[in-house]
């Protein structure tokens, strides 16, 4: 049960969903909140998949040193996502209860910690272990920036300035593995750690000084009262719709990323020199269809450019299918309909995080990390099922057909659960 709010008593361009949980705090409390910088909550943000990218090119070297192979060495990477997904579920709630600012610097002291641990690991039991501590602090950044930008904006200037911050993001899994192997190769493979050691204090220092408080005053909400929220949001269809949606709609991609070398190598016979390139192609696609989506909002309803460019990942998915089924999969129209492919994920990714982190404003914090577990258990199941059968690019080009049908049938959802509200 909770009682209909007006839409005049909520914050700034909130909305509510029929399974929105009642007020436990009032609204009027809600501070104004200074402008935090783009840039800043950026940092915070791609901190976390930046220590995933930049260290696999130092994977064969760290294994030859403490004599691991390359399975004990692939767990310091599978680990790493695994944290990322778990420790979202924990700091969104813990941002609701004791505010954005406190718990992300905790988040980043865990991060920096652990780097320290990682980099002076004696074995490989011990850097799996630091990894996984290390992924569980940096995930801080990835549900608090989120949030905190939807803190601080109405839902249209919460999307623009997430697509502009997606922009920034998508940087770490591009340069990442450059920087990451010139380090490695310069310095040793533990200096690849150091680095990321340093980047934590670096950001814990500007979250001192920089870095105010966003979320509201909920100083009345218990645990359990943020525990019945969670479920609740589990309970609405509209936050469900754009979670799944939001998934299929951007980390499907990893199940390409995670083949590519497969389909160009071994079946395409492409030197692997090449996949760098390639994958290059995928990112620009995503940083145009951001740039894109920032123009858009504001002159044309944030569903109909979610819909519209999930639907244009969906077109390009099946198309990839008809060539691979057709006979005509050669290196030049799969690297264009998947550059059509990621454009379209970088329209709909930050459209279905704005809606679905603003589907209950008391929650905001738990929404975001939420959404990110979600997001990120869609994309490992996409990757899961694209390693199976005999040819890469057949099960990958089904996986992504499946996922953009999928994406588009949860945004219906989604707007027929915002449409029913009451």
């Amino acid at each position: 049960m909770y009682l209909p709010m007006d839409s005049t008593t909520l914050p700034r361009g909130v909305t509510h969903d029929e399974h929105s949980p009642s007020p436990a705090a009032d609204l009027s409390d809600v501070p104004t909140v200074a402008h935090v910088p783009l840039w800043l909550l950026a940092l915070f943000t791609f901190s976390g998949t930046l220590a995933m990218h930049i260290f696999v090119p130092a994977l064969a070297m760290a294994g030859h040193d403490l004599q691991a192979g390359n399975g004990a060495m692939q767990m310091t990477v599978s680990l790493y996502i695994i944290g990322l997904a778990v420790g979202q579920l924990i700091y969104g709630p813990l941002s609701d209860r004791y505010g954005r600012r406190r718990v992300l610097m905790a988040g980043l002291v865990i991060y920096t910690v652990a780097g320290l641990a990682a980099a002076l690991a004696p074995d490989v039991y011990a850097l799996i272990a630091a990894r996984l501590f290390q992924a569980l602090g940096g995930c801080a950044g990835l549900v608090l920036g989120r949030a905190i930008v939807r803190d601080t904006a109405a839902p249209a200037e919460a999307a623009k300035r997430l697509a502009l911050m997606s922009l920034m993001v998508t940087v770490a899994p591009g340069v990442a593995p450059i920087v990451g192997g010139a380090l490695a190769t310069w310095a040793g493979w533990r200096s690849v750690l150091f680095s990321l050691c340093v980047l934590g204090v670096v950001n814990f220092l500007l979250a001192w000084r920089m870095l105010p408080e966003t979320g509201a005053k909920l100083a009345r909400v218990t645990s359990a009262t943020l525990m019945r929220h969670y479920r609740q949001l589990l309970a609405s269809r509209a936050f469900i719709g754009y979670s799944i949606g939001g998934g299929c709609a951007t980390t499907s991609m990893f199940a390409f990323v995670a083949s590519a070398p497969f389909i160009f190598v071994n079946e395409l016979h492409r030197p692997a020199s090449e996949v760098g390139l390639y994958l290059a192609v995928l990112v620009s696609g995503v940083w145009l269809g951001c740039v894109v989506t920032s123009r858009l909002i504001g002159k044309v309803p944030m569903d109909r450019v979610m819909v519209a460019g999930n639907a244009l990942s969906a077109i390009s998915a099946v198309t990839f299918l008809g060539l691979v089924l057709s006979g005509y999969a050669t290196v030049a129209p799969i690297v264009a309909v998947m550059f059509f492919y990621t454009f379209g994920c970088g329209m709909a990714g930050p459209i279905s995080l704005t809606l679905a982190v603003g589907v209950n404003p008391l929650v905001i914090g738990s929404a975001s990390g939420l959404y990110g577990a979600l997001q990120m258990a869609v994309g490992a199941l996409c990757t899961a099922l694209a390693g199976l059968g005999s040819s890469p690019a057949l099960s990958t080009a089904l996986v992504l057909a499946g996922a953009g049908l999928t994406g588009q049938c949860m945004f219906w959802m989604a707007s027929r659960g915002r449409s029913s509200r009451g």
